[in-house]
């Protein structure tokens, strides 16, 4: 079930992807207030326990983003976190695909270690 669940979802993303609009991510971004808990440019969170989000990959956000709508009614694949899970509902999972490509293209100080 898993598998199927993750095939289908990486499917159905097939496309999407190439057809975020980043322009649109950065309005919703800004009406969602992500910077009110993330910082200034995503970048500089509030509490160490928030994760800097700017410059990560726009497939790990989407997911991530995802992965909190879906909520804890999905085990194996959801997240529980009560303020992600609220923030994301209004969302369609293009919004999501918008919201990704933008932050994806902040400045960041993500390092991949080698």
């Amino acid at each position: 079930m898993k598998f199927a669940l993750i095939t289908a979802m990486l499917l159905s993303s097939i496309g999407v992807a190439q057809a975020a609009n980043a322009e649109k991510g950065q309005a919703l971004v800004e009406k969602a207030n992500c910077a009110s808990c993330h910082g200034a440019g995503l970048n500089a969170p509030i509490l160490p326990a928030y994760p800097k989000l700017a410059g990560q990959y726009s497939d790990y956000l989407y997911y991530a983003l995802k992965a909190y709508k879906v909520g804890n009614g999905n085990a194996q694949y959801g997240r529980n976190n009560a303020i992600m899970g609220s923030q994301v509902q209004a969302f369609t999972d293009a919004d999501l695909q918008d919201m990704a490509a933008y932050i994806s293209k902040l400045p960041g100080t993500f390092v991949i270690k080698k």
